[in-house]
């Protein structure tokens, strides 16, 4: 007979989250999330790349690991390896590759060898939001480096980096995403990238580099990875995920096998997804260069729809902090404006977005501001979704104002 007075719910550990609520589809209009372009994932070529696979080398599925090196599938290692040569100017074999679940778990990895209960890390003052939950939930102290035009401000970060040391603290590490940064979508030139390392070799501080997005600049052509400049000194992570598909979990972490072999011997998972980095070898090998021009052209054209949308409907009650690459455009709004005042009403009625807080160390110095994702909504979709973010914007705070030639209330 059972116990009807038990709950096993009375046996959760303290400290755990919010329960997640169940699954009730996306919204109508979704600017959330890194959902990328679902009409430019190469379903069919996936699809023939995995019956190859399977076909020739599907009997391997039968071993950890592929019976391969722990660090992953040897083809995806080296080609990771070459792309980073031929797109970040790093010189690294396929040795110094570590194949992860995703940018995530790469993440994880590193923050589980550098970052203990009471150390601090120095993140850009606007970053992911993962970086900062992550460092929190670990005990770390986090410091927001203010940004500037093309990224992380050099002078106020040498000020911060000269105040810990006073304190007697040295950082585990500076967090940054000098190519396409995230949210604010801006590039790190090559001057301040020298600035930066020289400044982490002044402070005896690691770089931890994360180029989630870097395959997806608009120019085509970007600085040398901060990890070309100094690979001594910094952690370079980056992920498909963004230039490919977001739910293959297939990400990478390139660092010298004095600190990978001791990643490597906290990564208790059994390997990543076996199939999928065989998947993803045979797809990129032949076709990612191709693959990833027409996917920026695509991700450039709805941007370029997204900020005529936001033109029309806010005018200049928003700054747009138009991106260099990626799938984020970062706007702010007049500074009495708090757009978490009008998040879940817009939920409520099927508009997602991020409020700024959520991408920010300090939250109030971004309540302004918000974070619109425009890879996975249509054309259409964009231009119906900025106007219900118009609508409700000035039914809560009254601005915009005006918005396609005419006077709102």
């Amino acid at each position: 007979m059972s116990d009807q007075s038990f709950a096993l719910t009375d046996m959760f550990r303290a400290g755990l989250p919010d329960p997640a609520p169940r699954f009730d589809g996306l919204p109508k209009y979704n600017f959330v999330y890194g959902h990328n372009d679902p009409s430019q994932v190469p379903a069919e070529a996936l699809a023939e790349a995995a019956a190859t696979v399977l076909r020739d080398n599907g009997r391997l599925l039968g071993m950890y690991n592929l019976g391969q090196a722990p660090q992953g599938h040897d083809r995806l290692r080296a080609f990771i390896a070459a792309k980073l040569a031929r797109r970040s100017g790093i010189t690294c074999s396929a040795d110094d590759v570590l194949v992860t679940s995703g940018s995530l778990q790469a993440m994880d990895l590193v923050n589980n060898l550098l970052v203990a209960a009471g150390d601090t890390v120095i993140l850009e003052e606007f970053t992911y939001g993962g970086a900062i939950s992550k460092v929190q939930k670990l005990g770390a102290r986090v410091i927001g480096a203010p940004l500037h035009d093309g990224g992380i401000r050099i002078d106020a970060l040498r000020t911060i980096l000269e105040d810990l040391k006073r304190q007697g603290v040295r950082p585990k590490y500076i967090y940054t995403i000098p190519t396409v940064q995230n949210p604010t979508g801006s590039i790190l030139d090559l001057d301040r990238r020298h600035q930066l390392i020289a400044l982490a070799r002044e402070f005896g501080v690691p770089i931890f580099e994360d180029e989630c997005y870097a395959d997806l600049v608009w120019a085509g052509a970007r600085p040398p990875a901060l990890y070309a400049l100094d690979p001594s000194r910094v952690i370079h992570i980056g992920s498909f995920s963004k230039s490919l598909a977001p739910a293959l979990r297939v990400g990478y972490i390139v660092a010298d096998w004095q600190v990978l072999s001791r990643i490597l011997a906290t990564k208790t998972d059994a390997g990543s997804g076996a199939l999928e980095q065989m998947v993803v070898a045979e797809y990129v090998e032949r076709n990612f260069d191709r693959h990833v021009s027409v996917l920026t052209g695509a991700l450039r054209g709805k941007l370029d729809v997204l900020v005529d949308a936001l033109g029309q409907e806010f005018g200049t009650s928003a700054e747009l902090f138009v991106p260099q690459g990626g799938i984020f455009l970062w706007l702010r709004l007049p500074d009495h404006v708090d757009v978490r005042r009008f998040a879940q009403a817009a939920l409520a009625g099927g508009l997602a977005f991020n409020p700024g807080p959520d991408w920010a160390c300090d939250g109030e110095a971004a309540k302004s501001h918000i974070r619109l994702c425009f890879a996975l909504p249509t054309v259409e979709t964009i231009r119906q979704g900025v106007a219900e973010l118009a609508r409700v914007c000035f039914e809560h705070t009254g601005v915009p104002e005006h918005g396609v030639n005419r006077r709102r209330g």
